[in-house]
C-alpha cells in the first residue's frame, strides 16, 4: 500500500502523523511511504531523516494523488477536501460529531474514515489517551498563565503563598483529561474539586489522590455551587465520538468570579460550555460576561514534539494492520472496527449519525 503523510495546516499545528522511525516500520512491512516536504521540520525531524528511513519527499498534490492511505494528526480542514479522492483511507483524529461539512465530504467521496478517538479497547481509548493526558496537564498550566492580570484574568497565583488563600480549581469529568489536570493542580498546591457522574470513578479518584481532592457527584446543584467559588473551571467531559453535553450555560457565568477562567478541553467535540467556540494558539482566549474562555482545539500542538512521539507510539500498530489488509483488520480487530466512522459513502458510527440526524448503517452489515 502507498501511505501518505501530509503536513498539518491548522494554525500553529506542528505535530506530525509519522516520525522517521514510524516510516521505517512501514517500509519494513513492504509499504511505500510518501512524506510532504518539511513535515516534521518544526519539531526536529528533517526531510533527510525521513528519506534515510525509506520515504519519498513529494508535494502535497502528488502525495494525495498517489496515496491509498492518508495518515494525519488533525481532521482535514475545508481547504484540504479537494485533495482527497474516492475510496482513500483516512486515518487521523476526525471528531465528526462537531463537523457536518467533513462528514459530508467523507460520505460524498466514499472515504474510509478511521478515527483515532473512537478506537476502543475494553472501554479505553488508546489512541486518544496520550493526547488527553497532555491536554489535561496543559489545561492547568495554561490557566495559570491566562488568569494573570496581564492577560485579563483576576490576577491570582494558583498556588497561593503563605498567608494567602490557594486558588480553587474545579474539574468536570474524572477521565484521563480530568485525572491529569488534577495531578498538576494538586502538584502546584491548588484546592481541587472534581465532579463526575460515575461514583466508582470518584472512589478511584479519592483513592489515588489520598483523599486530598474534593469529589462530588456531578449533579446540576453541585456543579453550580462549585463554579461559584472557582478561579478555574476545566471542562474534561468526553462521550466517545459524540458531541459533548453543554454543562455550563451562559446564565451560569453570572455565578462565577469576574476574571476567572474556563478551559474547554472538550472543544474538539463541540465543547461542554454553552459559550465556547474554537480558538487557536495565537489567539487562545476570549471573554464572555467577565469570564475568560480558553478553547484551543489542538492544545497538545503547543508541545508538538512530545505530542507527536506519544501519539505515533499509540497509533502505529493499528496503522500497520490497516495498511496490511484494511478489510481483514476491521473484521479481526475489534479496536479498529470501533474506529471506523465512514465507509463506502455510509455513516457507520451511531453518535455521528445522531449528531446530524443522517442515516446510520451498522458496520457489521457492510464488512
Amino acid at each position: 500500500m502507498i501511505i501518505g503523510c501530509p503536513k498539518e495546516i491548522k494554525i500553529q499545528e506542528y505535530r506530525a502523523g509519522l516520525t522517521p522511525a514510524n516510516v521505517k516500520m512501514y517500509i519494513e512491512a513492504r509499504h511505500k511511504v510518501l512524506i510532504e516536504s518539511n513535515l516534521g521540520f518544526a519539531i526536529g525531524f528533517s526531510d533527510g531523516e525521513y528519506e534515510r528511513a525509506g520515504a519519498s519527499i513529494v508535494s502535497k498534490e502528488d502525495l494525495f494523488k498517489q496515496s491509498d492511505m492518508i495518515i494525519k494528526v488533525k481532521e482535514p480542514l475545508e481547504s484540504e477536501y479537494k485533495y482527497f479522492r474516492e475510496n482513500q483511507i483516512l486515518y487521523t483524529y476526525l471528531h465528526l460529531a462537531a463537523d457536518r461539512n467533513l462528514v459530508n465530504m467523507l460520505l460524498e467521496k466514499k472515504i474510509l474514515g478511521i478515527a483515532y478517538e473512537t478506537i476502543k479497547v475494553n472501554n479505553a481509548l488508546p489512541c486518544l489517551a496520550p493526547m488527553s493526558a497532555i491536554a489535561g496537564r496543559l489545561s492547568v498550566l495554561e490557566s495559570a498563565k491566562y488568569i494573570q492580570k496581564t492577560f485579563g484574568g483576576e490576577g491570582v497565583l494558583l498556588s497561593g503563598v503563605p498567608g494567602v488563600a490557594k486558588s480553587n480549581i474545579v474539574i468536570i469529568g474524572a477521565g484521563v483529561v480530568g485525572l491529569n489536570a488534577a495531578q498538576i493542580a494538586i502538584g502546584i498546591g491548588a484546592n481541587v474539586t472534581i465532579l463526575d457522574i460515575d461514583m466508582q470513578r470518584l472512589e478511584y479518584v479519592d483513592h489515588i489522590f489520598d483523599m486530598k481532592i474534593n469529589t462530588l457527584y456531578s449533579s446540576r446543584a453541585n456543579l453550580l455551587s462549585s463554579i461559584e467559588n472557582a478561579d478555574v473551571v476545566i471542562g474534561a467531559v468526553l462521550i466517545p465520538g459524540a458531541k459533548a453535553p453543554k454543562l455550563i450555560k451562559r446564565d451560569d457565568l453570572k455565578l462565577m468570579k469576574k476574571g476567572s477562567i474556563i478551559i474547554d478541553v472538550a472543544i474538539d467535540q463541540g465543547g461542554c460550555f454553552e459559550t465556547s467556540k474554537p480558538t487557536t494558539h495565537n489567539n487562545p482566549i476570549f471573554e464572555v460576561d467577565s469570564v475568560l474562555h480558553y478553547c484551543v482545539a489542538n492544545m497538545p500542538g503547543a508541545v508538538a514534539k512530545t505530542s507527536t512521539l506519544a501519539l505515533t507510539d499509540s497509533t502505529l500498530n493499528y496503522g500497520l494492520s490497516i495498511a496490511k489488509d484494511v478489510k481483514e483488520a476491521i473484521k479481526s480487530n475489534s479496536a479498529i472496527f470501533e474506529g471506523v466512522n465512514t465507509i463506502d459513502g455510509k455513516c457507520v458510527y451511531k453518535a455521528v449519525s445522531d449528531a446530524f440526524d443522517i442515516p446510520y448503517t451498522p458496520l457489521k452489515n457492510i464488512i
